[in-house]
């Protein structure tokens, strides 16, 4: 019943009936046993699940193999298949000398670091699946692999995914579409009572960890200060009810939960609470120590360390992936993560779709140890994350938020180096530029008036010339029309649709007059390009246009055109006009290079741009007689991409169409990966 990526590994799938069972949760399964995930007895725990697993997996394959037959291509891979499943008992059995044939030898069930009753089922499982699979085969060739279990383990509720330990005990998850949900961990109260915590020390913990949640008794910030300082009770219960979900109490004091009302009702203006760095409670007479006081009372630490009555042999039990919170130190090592994965791998058929995290300030020498590692345990698959090292990541554990004693201190700086500029050193560019910036920044609203009279607005010709192009959105007819000056400027646009109704008729025409004005006051055209492409909203998708093929929105489409016609960007179209191969190696520059000379061009050095007749001409010769020679590899390489572009979605960032990256898809122009990141 599933849906394959090619032919291909639709008839494997058939002729070998591959499954992929798998687990979630093992990591607060562990903690809640008041197990470290980074130890011997959490590993063997987890090796001597995953063989129950796939042990009991393969028995009832050979159980249904005897009624319904082996798969297809069972005959002819038996002994193999027979000696895989002899190699996963022996793990079982922690029996290492009877691998046959490997180099490395994984390693098998600890029976100390292993509950007996464990133990005992594990080894059952796979004599039995040893014994009914030589009787009768097995239905299934693969049954098992762990996989990441990201968006179905929130579904279950699950604290951990696959075979990962938790990310943090208190993280936030960027939402796809905007946002973000706070994510606590539920199973620290139930470790700690399992550890033999009285339930008045549980609660202290768990309030040090995730916070009180409550204006309620809380320092310097509560009902009563807010109060005095003009916060009606409407105010008062809207911040209250945002509390528990908070990354910091500052993230609830802000325009979007109280509403710009209170916001005037308390002499703030519309400049200030619609700056993302202005803060409402700094604004409100509150020092820097006072909200970070307020702000562990209420949001936590979200760490144990440090927290009252937990007893230090403990600490382990509560690791993560990363570092805790602002002031969290401990975490697991890359070898505890890579060592899981060796007590789980032994009795998997496929591989561990795990992250092995690194700090972010984990170093190269650390990566390569832990690939090497991976290797020696004998591993099917290692991914490494190293924290930070992407501008945007799905899970958070501490906001970035700086200091305002640092912010201060480097606009000090600033200052410091301004009034520090050799003006005589400057060049008439740099000197505008310097000015510019000094009157920008002055407070003399005057000086800024004179400045703005400087320049003037550059009229149109009555008569003008342009183009008018057609283009249809997901369906949605469109008219973009341009005018240009004599030499052939843009300095004005014109936005037409049909159907599309009063109110957006008018937004269109009030943008597209907005934007002709800039453009004739002197703002570069590029300036609107990098700012409006890739804008987002309905209607966008497929685009019925000579050069442009998809798009975000109706701005992202008349940005990418107006940047191809008047600025020769080529990069944010999808196909040229003329498009002619260059860089072959036939220019005047390439004659004295022995290296180059008749060899077939590498894919690398293929641009295709669009170019003069004449530049045809000269090129067309050497097209000819390479044709034959390049074509075969060209042809392979379109193929293949074809291949891996053959039912791929647009990029959800971008636009752009992505490409197969295993069972996922990425974008080739924005980076931006579909899933299994």
């Amino acid at each position: 019943m599933a849906q394959f990526p090619s032919k291909e590994v639709a008839q494997l799938s058939y002729d070998y009936r591959t499954l992929g069972l798998g687990f979630a949760n093992l990591g607060s399964m562990l903690m809640v046993s008041g197990i470290a995930y980074d130890s011997d007895k959490g590993r063997g725990i987890a090796g001597a699940i995953t063989a129950i697993m796939t042990g009991i997996a393969y028995k009832t394959s050979a159980e249904i193999a005897r009624h319904l037959g082996a798969f297809s291509k069972y005959e002819e891979n038996k002994n193999h298949m027979l000696r895989v499943m002899r190699n996963h008992r022996a793990a079982a059995y922690d029996a290492i000398d009877a691998y046959e044939g490997l180099e490395i030898k994984p390693q098998g069930i600890i029976a100390k670091d292993c509950p007996d009753y464990l133990l005992k089922a594990a080894t059952k499982a796979w004599d039995d699946a040893v014994m009914l699979g030589e009787k009768y085969g097995y239905r299934n060739a693969q049954t098992t692999v762990i996989a990441p279990t990201g968006t179905i383990g929130l579904v279950m509720d699950c604290d951990t995914t696959g075979v990962e330990p938790d990310f943090a005990l208190v993280k936030f998850k960027k939402l796809s579409g905007g946002g973000y949900f706070k994510i606590i961990n539920q199973s620290v109260p139930q470790a700690l009572r399992n550890l033999k915590y009285p339930e008045n020390e549980v609660e202290e913990i768990v309030n040090y960890a995730k916070g009180h949640a409550t204006l309620e008794n809380a320092p310097h910030i509560n009902f009563e200060s807010l109060s005095e300082k003009g916060f009606t009770s409407a105010d008062l219960q809207k911040i209250e009810a945002a509390l528990p979900t908070a990354f910091e109490i500052g993230f609830v004091f802000n325009a979007f939960n109280l509403g710009e009302e209170c916001l005037k009702r308390l002499g703030f203006k519309a400049e200030d609470y619609n700056n993302f760095e202005w803060s409402l409670l700094e604004a409100l007479g509150f020092t820097h120590e006072q909200i970070e006081e307020t702000n562990i009372y209420i949001c936590g630490t979200m760490t144990v360390e440090g927290a009252p009555y937990l007893k230090e042999e403990h600490l382990s039990v509560f690791d993560c992936a990363n570092k805790c919170g602002q002031t969290g130190e401990r975490y697991i090592h890359y070898s505890g993560h890579i060592r899981m994965m060796a007590a789980a791998q032994p009795f998997l058929s496929g591989a561990i779709s795990k992250t092995i995290n690194l700090p972010n300030e984990g170093t190269i020498e650390q990566i390569e140890d832990a690939y090497f590692l991976s290797w020696q345990l004998g591993l099917k698959a290692c991914a490494l994350y190293r924290d930070g090292s992407k501008l945007s990541q799905p899970l958070s554990n501490k906001s970035d938020k700086k200091k305002k004693s640092e912010e201060s201190e480097e606009s000090k700086e600033d200052q410091h180096e301004t009034a520090l500029v050799n003006m005589g050193q400057l060049t008439i560019d740099d000197l505008l530029e310097e000015v510019n910036k000094r009157v920008q920044n002055s407070a003399d609203t005057s000086l800024k008036r004179q400045l703005a009279m400087i320049v003037e607005r550059r009229s149109l010709p009555a008569k003008r010339r342009g183009f008018t192009q057609k283009a249809k959105i997901n369906g949605q007819a469109l008219f973009l029309r341009t005018g240009e000056y004599t030499d052939g400027t843009l300095g004005e646009i014109f936005i037409d649709m049909a159907k599309e109704g009063a109110t957006m008729r008018s937004m269109l025409n009030c943008f597209a007059i907005s934007i002709s004005i800039g453009l004739q006051y002197g703002v570069p055209l590029e300036e609107f390009v990098e700012k409006f492409v890739f804008t987002r909203f309905e209607p966008s998708g497929m685009v019925e246009h000579p050069n442009i093929k998809t798009t975000t929105s109706i701005i992202d489409f008349m940005f990418r055109s107006l940047a191809y016609e008047y600025l020769g960007r080529n990069d944010l179209v999808h196909v040229l006009d003329k498009p002619e191969v260059e860089n072959l190696g036939n220019n005047p520059w390439d004659e004295n290079t022995p290296t180059i000379g008749e060899r077939i061009p590498e894919l690398s050095e293929v641009r295709v741009t669009a170019s003069s007749n004449v530049k045809a001409q000269t090129q067309k010769s050497y097209r000819e007689a390479h044709t034959k020679r390049a074509g075969m590899g060209i042809d392979a390489v379109n193929a293949a991409s074809k291949n891996m572009q053959s039912d791929a979605p647009a990029c959800n960032t971008c636009g752009h169409i992505t490409i197969r990256s295993g069972t996922c898809y990425k974008c080739l122009n924005c980076g931006n990966s579909m899933g299994c990141s």
